[in-house]
C-alpha cells in the first residue's frame, strides 16, 4: 500500500467515524441475540433459493430503494414550496452568520492553497525535467521516483492548506479556540477532495510533462482531468459539506434530497460526458494498442478501447445504486474500493512497463563472449519475449484478483491461505522453475556444443566426424529435454503420466511393427554413425550416387551431387558406402600411346610431367608420395596403356588427376607422341576370290585442277 493510499485511508476513518458515531444506538442483549437469530435464518432460507430468484429479489430490491428515494426527492421539492420544510425554531440570523464565518474560512483555506502551489511550481518543473533527462536509472523507475516525491509534495501543500484553514477557523473566526462544526466539515473534505485530485494529477499531470504517469497527450490529460476534478468536487463537497450543513440548520428531509439530487445530477453529468467524448479516450487507448507488441496486451486494449465508456456507465451506475440502497456506507465503500483499483492498475502497469523495459529490450553480450559463443546472444533474446509474455498473463490475473477484491467479489488474502490457492499458486511456480532450468539447459548445453564446433574458441578444427556426432547429439538432447520437461510439467498439473509412458511404450512398439523401414533406417543410421563411415562435407558414394553429404540425420542423407541435384537417401536403401575422404586418395590414370610410340620415352615424359606437377604452389602440398608408375597394362585395339597412380591428400584426387593430366598432353604434345585415337579405314570392293586391291589416294594442293586418279 502506498504512502498516498495509506494517509487517505486514514482521513476517511477520521471523517466518517464521527459520522457514524453520531446516532445513537441503544443495545440491550437479549434483542441483539433475537436479532442474530433471526439474521441466521433469513440467511439460511435465502442460501435455499434458486440463484435466478435472488437475483430477481435483488433487482427488486434495487428497484423499490430507488424508487422510494425518487419520490422523496419529488415530495421534498413540493414541501420546499409550499414552506412544510422550515424548521419552525429556524434562525435566519444565526444562519446568515454562520454561512459567512464558513465562507470566510472556505475563502482563506482556498487563497492559502493557491498560494502555496504558485510557491511550489519550480519545484514541480525540477521533477519534470529530471524526469525527461537520460536514460539511467531504467526510466520507469526514474518517472515513478520523481512522481512519488511530486504526489508527496502535493498532499503536503494540501495539508497545509488544511492547516492554515484549521487554524483560521479556529482563532480568526468564529469563537476563538474553537473550531466549528461547518468549518470542521468543509475542511475534512476539502482534505479528501484535494487529496484525491492530488492522486488524479499522478496519473494526468498536464502542465509538467514529466511527472504524468500514463502516456498520453498534454490536451487530453488537462480535458480528463478537469473533468474527473469538477466531478469529485461536484460529489465530494455537495455530500461531505452541503448535506450535512443542511440536516444541521434546515432540515434532514431536505438533506436528503439535495444529496439525492447531487448523486443523480452527477450520474446525469457524468454518462453525458463519457458518450459524448468517448471516441477522445478510444483514440488514445488504440493508439497504446498499437504500440504494444502482440500477445494478450494488444488483444485487451483494444477490447477495452471499444467498450470503455460501458465500464466507465457501468461503474457509475453501480456508484449510482449503491449510494441509493446503502446511503449510511455507499461513499466509504465505493471511494476505498476505487482506490484500490485505481492503484492496482496503475501499479500493474508501471510493473509491466518495468518488465518491457528489462526484458524487452535486446539483450547485447561483450565481444569476447559472442566471439566464444556466437549463437548466445540470439538465442536469449528469442527465449525473453515468451518469458515476458508470460509474466504479464501473471501479472494481469493478479490485478483482475486484487480489483474483484476490491469490490467485495473477491478475496485474494483468504484465497490465497487456502488449500486451492497454495496449491494452484505452488503449481505455477514449480512450473515456471521448471521451465526456467530447462530453458537454461538448452542454452548451456547447446552453448557448450556451438564452443566445441567453433574452431577459433575450441580445441581446433574439429574433424568431420566431431561435426556430425555433436550435430546429432544436439537433436537427440533437444528432443530428450522436450520430452522429459513436458512429462514432469504434466505430472506437475496433476496428471499421471504412468500409464502415458505406458501407452507411450505400447505406441512404440506398435509404431516399430507397422514402420519398419523406419526401424531399419534408424538402426542402419545409428551403426552407420557409430562406424564413422561418413561425415557432413564427405564425398561419398551412396545407393548409387556420387556428391557431397551436405546434411546426415539418424534416418537419412542428404547428397548434392556434380550436377547440383539433391538426393535424400534413407539408410535402410543403402548396402555400401564409398567414402572418398578417408585419410588419402590416389588419382589413378590410364595414359594411351600409338603403337609406333617408344614406350621408355612416354614414361619419362609422364615422370617429367609429375615433377612439373610436384613443384607447382598449388598442388605440391596436395602430393604424399611420388608417383607410381604401374607400366604397361594392356595392348588395346589402337594404343598401349600405360597405368600410373599418384597418393594425395583426402578428396584433392581429383583436382590433382585434372591437373596432371593438363601437364601429360603438354608434354607428349611437345614430345611428338601420338595418343591414338579411333581411325577410319574406307575399302572400295573386292573381286570374287576375296582379294580387295588397295585404293591409290593422293591429296592434291589446294586450288589445283588436277583429279584423283588410280
Amino acid at each position: 500500500m502506498t504512502p498516498a493510499l495509506r494517509l487517505l485511508l486514514i482521513l476517511l476513518s477520521l471523517v466518517f467515524t464521527p459520522l457514524a458515531l453520531a446516532e445513537p444506538v441503544d443495545s440491550d442483549p437479549v434483542s441483539d441475540s433475537a436479532q442474530i437469530n433471526d439474521l441466521t435464518a433469513e440467511t439460511d432460507a435465502e442460501a435455499s433459493l434458486s440463484l435466478p430468484r435472488r437475483l430477481a429479489q435483488l433487482s427488486s430490491s434495487i428497484a423499490h430503494d430507488v424508487g422510494e428515494q425518487i419520490v422523496n426527492l419529488a415530495s421534498t421539492a413540493r414541501n420546499l414550496l409550499s414552506g412544510d420544510l422550515t424548521d419552525p425554531g429556524f434562525d435566519s440570523t444565526a444562519f446568515t452568520d454562520a454561512a459567512l464565518n464558513l465562507g470566510m474560512v472556505v475563502l482563506a483555506t482556498l487563497i492559502m492553497f493557491f498560494l502555496l502551489k504558485r510557491l511550489s511550481r519550480p519545484l514541480f518543473t525540477v521533477f519534470s525535467r529530471w524526469t525527461e533527462a537520460g536514460e539511467r536509472p531504467t526510466p520507469v523507475l526514474r518517472l515513478v521516483f520523481c512522481v512519488a516525491l511530486a504526489t508527496v509534495l502535493d498532499l503536503l501543500l494540501v495539508v497545509l492548506a488544511y492547516v492554515s484553514g484549521s487554524l483560521i477557523g479556529t482563532f480568526l473566526i468564529g469563537e476563538s479556540g474553537e473550531l466549528t462544526t461547518r468549518a470542521s466539515l468543509f475542511l475534512n473534505a476539502f482534505l479528501i477532495i484535494e487529496g484525491l485530485k492530488a492522486g488524479i494529477r499522478m496519473l494526468l499531470q498536464s502542465e509538467h510533462q514529466g511527472l504524468r504517469l500514463l502516456a498520453i497527450d498534454a490536451n487530453e490529460a488537462r480535458f480528463w482531468n478537469r473533468w474527473i476534478g469538477k466531478l469529485i468536487s461536484l460529489v465530494g463537497y455537495g455530500l461531505m459539506t452541503l448535506v450535512p450543513l443542511i440536516n444541521l440548520y434546515l432540515s434532514k428531509t431536505l438533506g436528503e434530497a439535495v444529496g439525492t439530487l447531487i448523486t443523480l445530477l452527477a450520474y446525469a453529468y457524468a454518462t453525458t460526458v463519457v458518450l459524448k467524448h468517448r471516441s477522445r479516450l478510444r483514440m488514445i487507448i488504440e493508439l497504446r494498442a498499437n504500440n504494444t507488441e502482440g500477445g494478450i496486451a494488444q488483444v485487451l486494449l483494444k477490447m477495452l478501447s471499444r467498450s470503455w465508456h460501458l465500464l466507465a456507465i457501468a461503474y457509475f451506475s453501480l456508484v449510482l445504486i449503491l449510494t441509493f440502497t446503502r446511503p449510511e456506507d455507499a461513499l466509504p465503500f465505493v471511494l476505498l474500493a476505487t482506490i484500490q483499483s485505481i492503484a492496482a492498475i496503475v501499479a500493474g502497469l508501471l510493473l509491466s512497463t518495468l518488465l518491457g523495459q528489462t526484458l524487452g529490450r535486446r539483450l547485447t553480450l561483450s565481444d569476447e563472449l559472442k566471439h566464444k559463443l556466437p549463437m548466445l546472444e540470439s538465442r536469449i533474446n528469442s527465449y525473453l519475449p515468451n518469458a515476458l509474455y508470460f509474466l504479464r498473463a501473471v501479472l494481469f490475473v493478479f490485478v483482475a484478483m486484487l480489483i474483484l477484491g476490491a469490490w467485495g467479489a473477491f478475496n485474494i488474502s483468504d484465497w490465497f491461505v487456502s488449500d486451492t490457492g497454495r496449491m494452484l499458486v505452488g503449481k505455477i511456480i514449480a512450473i515456471a522453475v521448471i521451465l526456467t532450468v530447462a530453458f537454461a539447459a538448452w542454452v548451456i548445453l547447446a552453448s557448450v556444443i556451438e564452443h566445441k564446433l567453433n574452431p577459433e574458441t575450441g580445441t581446433g578444427e574439429p574433424s568431420p566426424r566431431i561435426k556430425t556426432l555433436l550435430a546429432l547429439f544436439r537433436n537427440a538432447a533437444a528432443i530428450a529435454l522436450i520430452t522429459m520437461t513436458g512429462m514432469v510439467v504434466l505430472s506437475e498439473v496433476g496428471i499421471n503420466i504412468g500409464p502415458l509412458i505406458a501407452g507411450a511404450g505400447v505406441l512404440g512398439l506398435a509404431i516399430g511393427f507397422g514402420s519398419q523401414k523406419l526401424v531399419q533406417d534408424i538402426i542402419t543410421g545409428i551403426f552407420i554413425q557409430l562406424e564413422n563411415a561418413m561425415n557432413t562435407g564427405d564425398i561419398v558414394t551412396v545407393g548409387g550416387i556420387t556428391g557431397v553429404a551436405e546434411r546426415l540425420s539418424i534416418r537419412s542423407v542428404g547428397i548434392r551431387d556434380l550436377n547440383g541435384t539433391y538426393h535424400l537417401i534413407p539408410f535402410s536403401s543403402v548396402d555400401t558406402v564409398s567414402n572418398y575422404m578417408r585419410d588419402f586418395g590416389y588419382h589413378v590414370g590410364i595414359y594411351g600411346i600409338a603403337y609406333r610410340e617408344s614406350i621408355d620415352e612416354a614414361i619419362i615424359h609422364l615422370q617429367n610431367a609429375f615433377e612439373e606437377l610436384a613443384a607447382d604452389e598449388e598442388n605440391k602440398n596436395k602430393i604424399l608420395e611420388p608417383i607410381e608408375i604401374s607400366g604397361v597394362t594392356a595392348l588395346a585395339d589402337s594404343s598401349v596403356n600405360i597405368r600410373v597412380r599418384i597418393k594425395t591428400t583426402p578428396g584433392d584426387q581429383f583436382s590433382v588427376g585434372r591437373a596432371y593430366n593438363r601437364l601429360v598432353k603438354i608434354h607428349f604434345d611437345n614430345a611428338g607422341i601420338e595418343i591414338p585415337f579411333p581411325h577410319t579405314t574406307v575399302f572400295f570392293g573386292h573381286e570374287k576370290d576375296g582379294s580387295a586391291p588397295a585404293a591409290s589416294l593422293r591429296l592434291e594442293a589446294p586450288g589445283s585442277n588436277r583429279g584423283v586418279s588410280g
